[in-house]
């Protein structure tokens, strides 16, 4: 861990409430609301979330499965996503959650026009919209839990596995 934690302390609680109280609460309240709110389908959800996980190398990430009302992804589903391109796990929407992850985080400025074209044909805006909120959670907190190391730390408290 980067940061030094006093003894007794939750690693998570400390950093992301204690340490900085005026940012860590308001942090953490984005990070379960994209669970809790989000409208789209729990495959094109996890692609996407697993590819950022993928990407950030956040341990806790990586080992996360979402749960929606008990159902979860097949446990194959993560070989699935790391192979998005050639997998045939994947209907049009989720390979384009997967596509989209990855793009957002490896080369935002590369998302072209084909690709808007195809994301707009599968995708309403207001579910890219919550798609690119999503990613961008995980893009930051995933990749801030993963530099400080964290990410062995990490839990989301109303979401336990």
């Amino acid at each position: 861990m980067r940061i030094d934690v006093p003894a007794g302390k939750d690693p998570i609680g400390y950093v992301w409430g204690e340490l900085v109280p005026g940012i860590g609460p308001a942090a953490a309240h984005l990070s379960l609301a994209v669970y809790e709110h989000t409208t789209l389908g729990l495959r094109e959800f996890e692609a996407a979330r697993l590819r950022v996980a993928q990407l950030n190398g956040c341990a806790f990430c990586l080992d996360w499965r979402t749960d929606r009302d008990g159902e979860k992804v097949e446990d194959s589903f993560a070989d699935a996503v790391t192979d998005w391109r050639k997998t045939a796990a994947f209907d049009t929407r989720t390979r384009l959650a997967a596509e989209y992850a990855d793009r957002f985080v490896t080369d935002h400025h590369g998302l072209d026009e084909d690709f808007w074209d195809r994301m707009t044909a599968a995708y309403t805006q207001r579910e890219i919209t919550e798609l690119t909120m999503c990613l961008g959670s995980w893009l930051a907190f995933g990749r801030l839990n993963r530099v400080l190391g964290l990410d062995t730390a990490c839990a989301l408290p109303s979401h336990a596995q």
